[in-house]
């Protein structure tokens, strides 16, 4: 009671001000944790029906403990005498009113990027999976861009024309510190335009091979054949030479069988005409791709035949499957040519 009679002193207020005061800011409080509850219950209820009503339900209670605070204490600033302190408590509640603002649009900024999720999983393209990620960070980041420009104003009193123009050396260290961010920004939307691939490609960067886990505003995330997760910049991907594996119509091999010197000119026809056979309408044939097999070069120890042919498709586990199928049957047949 001591302590409440001295706010009470000490702001110049009336008992009843005070208590009304902070009565209100509870109200407001409790109200947006009631709606908070609410609003958490139907959107747990509609979630596998109506995905983009529940972000947007979602949102609305995430956002809902701010906006009631927010009212619940303007409306008890009003019944309250600020007297020399106003400016000071104004600029506060301003401010306090935009980071409010700004984390609430930041919350129902997820409602589209749900509606994008929920598109993209419809199509066949996957370009639309990277879309929605790239999106939702690019609103956020722009909501938080505008909410900064906005502190500024209020605090300095100033336009932000006037702000930037006041800000000279620091200004460029600003300038200077985010063009790294700015690169990686521009390099996202080149990819975009650009499509050299999507979420699930395997490709090959600089020697990362594996396929694309995410693709973010800042960077792509590749999950390496060994396990590892690489993060790669997208200002350096857009610049770098990328492999996309997952796009490739077949798997192409080139191998070399070595005879012996003392290999007779007829063992070296029945040996080429061995693999000819048994590469003959193989599976994963395409017509316009029949294998080769040739007679090549006298090497340094034997007498080369250099075999090649296509796989379709380009199924990893099947070509290897049908390599070492092919491997046995060479093998075996030599063997019994005496070859």
């Amino acid at each position: 009671m001591d302590s409440l009679n001295t706010l009470v002193a000490f702001t110049g207020n009336t008992l009843s001000q005070v208590i009304g005061l902070f009565l209100l800011i509870l109200v407001g409080i409790g109200t947006g944790m009631l709606l908070k509850i609410a609003l958490n219950k139907r959107a747990l209820l509609i979630k596998d029906e109506r995905v983009i009503t529940a972000s947007i339900l979602n949102a609305g209670s995430r956002a809902a403990p701010l906006i009631s605070f927010t009212i619940g204490l303007l409306a008890g600033v009003n019944l309250i005498e600020l007297g020399a302190a106003e400016n000071f408590v104004m600029t506060s509640i301003e401010v306090l009113l935009t980071v409010c603002a700004a984390m609430t649009a930041i919350f129902f900024v997820e409602a589209p990027a749900a509606w994008l999720t929920q598109r993209a999983a419809k199509t066949p393209s996957k370009m639309d999976d990277m879309l929605a990620p790239i999106l939702s960070k690019s609103l956020k980041a722009t909501v938080v861009v505008l909410a900064i420009v906005q502190v500024a104003q209020t605090l300095s009193g100033k336009e932000i024309t006037s702000i930037l123009a006041g800000l000279g050396i620091g200004g460029l260290a600003i300038a200077l510190a985010a063009q790294d961010t700015i690169k990686n920004f521009f390099g996202s939307i080149v990819l975009l335009a650009d499509k050299p691939f999507t979420i699930g490609d395997r490709i090959n960067v600089d020697g990362h091979d594996g396929p694309v886990e995410a693709v973010g505003m800042r960077s792509t995330r590749i999950r390496t054949l060994d396990g590892h997760l690489v993060t790669i910049p997208n200002g350096e991907m857009a610049n770098k030479t990328i492999w996309n594996i997952s796009k490739r119509p077949y798997i192409r091999k080139i191998f070399n069988l070595g005879l012996p010197y003392d290999t007779t000119p007829d063992k070296v026809r029945e040996a080429k005409a061995i693999v000819e056979e048994l590469l003959q309408d193989h599976e994963g044939m395409n017509p316009e791709f029949p294998p080769r097999i040739y007679f090549n070069e006298f090497a340094d120890s034997t007498l080369n035949l250099i075999c090649i042919f296509w796989y379709h498709p380009p199924a990893y586990w099947d070509f290897l499957a049908f390599t070492e199928n092919l491997n046995l049957n060479i093998l075996a047949r030599f063997n019994y040519a005496k070859i």
